[in-house]
């Protein structure tokens, strides 16, 4: 589960430049860093739908001071230990082809790039994640409500191109995200599919905020979905 610090475009955008700052002052000037911006913060960059994310999940290439300079970061803006992590690197999403496909975002004090990753392979990696209380499906339907309101759409061909290639194939998809990308395609109607997903998610982390403090430190990956689907049935 996160850590419940809400994060804002604008705070997104500070917090990466303080953490450049930190990171020139500990570093020769050409000791350059980069990092890719993956799931929540990479929607926040991108898209104007999401208000905040709870995560900075990131592919981190720099020195390993910037371990120290992301903790002075967080101790002198208030942010929770791991604010900018690379816990993502341990979960079923993550592809070794991320850097290849990431484009660039932003550069900070002439250090420190930041990239991010393009629509179809945002949805692929939520796709592949497809968790229920997290925002990846509500956040699927909002990326191509958004493409197609500014006369970008992006096709299921697009989309099944771009799972290929950071999975390379299609069945390694969990099945209730293959039902979900199916059915929105059918409905074709995203803003609907979008307040309908996000409401039954913010329900089911709600759920399982409220069996963490019944029973502390006893969810896991392996047993969210029995958790929920018990959950409901009360």
């Amino acid at each position: 589960m996160s850590t419940e610090t809400a994060i804002t475009k604008d705070k997104l955008d500070e917090y990466l430049k303080e953490l450049a700052k930190e990171y020139r002052k500990l570093n020769a000037k050409n000791m350059h860093a980069e990092i890719i911006l993956i799931g929540g913060a990479a929607v926040l960059a991108n898209y104007g739908f999401r208000d905040m994310t709870y995560d900075i999940d990131a592919v981190i290439a720099a020195a390993s001071t910037m371990k120290e300079a992301a903790n002075q970061v967080g101790d002198k803006l208030g942010l929770p230990n791991g604010w900018l992590n690379m816990d993502f690197k341990k979960t079923k999403s993550y592809s070794d082809k991320l850097a290849q496909v990431s484009v660039y975002y932003k550069t900070y004090s002439n250090i420190l790039t930041i990239r991010t990753v393009t629509a179809e392979y945002l949805i692929a990696m939520k796709l592949m994640s497809g968790r229920e209380y997290k925002f990846d499906l509500s956040d699927i339907a909002g990326i191509l409500l958004e493409h197609e309101k500014s006369g970008d759409p992006i096709s299921r061909a697009t989309i099944d191109n771009a799972v290929k290639e950071l999975y390379g194939e299609r069945k390694k998809i969990p099945v209730n995200s293959v039902k979900y990308i199916d059915d929105i395609f059918t409905s074709k109607d995203y803003l609907k599919i979008y307040q309908e997903i996000r409401s039954s998610e913010k329900e089911a982390k709600e759920m399982l905020l409220d069996f963490n403090k019944s029973y502390p430190n006893a969810l896991n990956e392996d047993n969210l979905a029995d958790i929920l689907n018990k959950a409901r049935q009360k």
